[in-house]
């Protein structure tokens, strides 16, 4: 017979285990730290914009967010400006024409976006710098003003004949503005500028200044909407309603198809090679006679020849072509090498997969080379 004291102090010493396992987990909960989504407003970590936030609320009488849709923008008011961080999605088509009358009113938006393409219109291209990757390149104003800045963007603004460069660098345009009636866009890529962890290096605070100097506005406005998430368009509001219907309908002709083409009888066979697991037995045996026997050149030939397979079924080069006529492929695709190292890579190996014998000092040298080679074209 069971002891009623013993079972009570059981009972008792679960109890009090599983109340300090939920005190436990309630303060280590409490202190991690919060989470907060990049560009917003209200983010105090590195990568938020609450510095500059607080910064112009201190410094002018009418800063504040915005988080409703831009139908609802006071297109009635004009002297506004609405800065635009990175947007997390592009929104459709009724709200960019909401943008649009907002500007054509007498108001401003500043759109601070790495790759503006698909909103306001805009068009970009790629630029390539060449300063050094561990310099930040030299970013000019339209006095011809030099100032020091991050710019992490790989895309450049394209320009239209009335639109305003204001920044640029020696890769192409950084800032712009363009007029729409009464109003003004102002679009730059460097979103980056702006966030509490990087707005003080360099001269990224005077930039982002200059940007919102280029326009005398009475109300500050920072778009939140865009924001959040579930304010994307979905694929109901994208498309309309007859191609979502047709489209549905494919969908469902399709999945009848593949039915009816896919219809099995009988028993299903698993293939023996799916479920044999083989020995690596013979590999290690032609590994030891290539090495008993000295045989490093018919090693390089075949390792250069899967290599060269690998470049026509990964980069499409042509496999017949020999190793001294890849050179224009390979500065295509090889970005870590220049053109002189490539020339040189290709000469030398096509010296040494001719000669009858090579030594193992020069067979573990290139094989080493197309080794790295390999995983350069397996990693694309």
């Amino acid at each position: 017979m069971q002891n009623p004291l013993v079972n009570r102090r059981a009972w008792i010493g679960i109890t009090t285990l599983l109340i300090l396992f939920m005190v436990i987990s309630y303060f280590s909960a409490s202190q991690a730290p919060k989470q907060f989504p990049k560009y917003v407003s209200d983010s105090p970590s590195p990568t938020g914009v609450k510095a500059l936030f607080t910064f112009l609320k201190n410094e002018k009488d009418m800063v504040k967010r915005w988080p409703q849709s831009p139908t609802l923008l006071p297109n009635g008011e004009s002297n506004q400006t609405l800065v635009m961080i990175e947007p997390f999605f592009i929104p459709d088509s009724e709200e960019m024409n909401a943008y649009k009358d907002f500007i054509k009113a007498g108001n401003t938006i500043i759109l601070f976006k790495e790759n503006p393409i698909g909103m306001f219109d805009l068009k970009t291209t790629h630029g390539e710098i060449d300063s050094p990757i561990d310099e930040d390149p030299n970013v000019y104003n339209q006095e011809g003003n030099r100032f020091h800045a991050e710019v992490n963007s790989s895309v450049r603004l394209q320009t239209n004949k009335q639109d305003e460069i204001l920044l640029y660098d020696e890769a192409g345009t950084i800032a712009l503005k363009r007029s729409y009636d009464k109003g003004s866009l102002i679009v730059t890529n460097s979103p980056e500028w702006m966030t509490n962890g990087k707005l003080l290096n360099n001269d990224h605070l005077p930039l982002v200044l200059s940007l919102f100097n280029e326009e005398n506005v009475s109300n500050l406005l920072f778009d939140e909407y865009t924001h959040g998430g579930q304010n994307a368009a979905t694929i109901v509001t994208l498309y309309p309603k007859w191609f979502l219907f047709l489209l549905l309908q494919g969908i469902l002709l399709t999945l009848l198809w593949l039915w009816y083409a896919g219809k099995r009888f009988g028993p299903i066979f698993i293939p023996r090679e799916e479920t044999v697991r083989f020995s690596d037995e013979g590999i290690k045996a032609l590994a030891a006679w290539y090495l008993r026997g000295r045989r490093y050149q018919d090693s390089l030939v075949i390792q250069a020849d899967y290599v060269k397979l690998l470049l026509q079924e990964r980069w499409h080069i042509p496999y017949s072509k020999g190793w001294e006529d890849l050179s224009d492929h390979l500065e295509r695709n090889l970005t870590q090498m220049h053109k002189f190292e490539i020339l040189s890579f290709l000469n030398d190996l096509s010296k040494i997969l001719e000669k009858e014998k090579i030594s193992k000092q020069e067979y573990i040298i290139w094989s080493k080379k197309l080794d790295r080679l390999q995983k350069e074209v397996e990693a694309e």
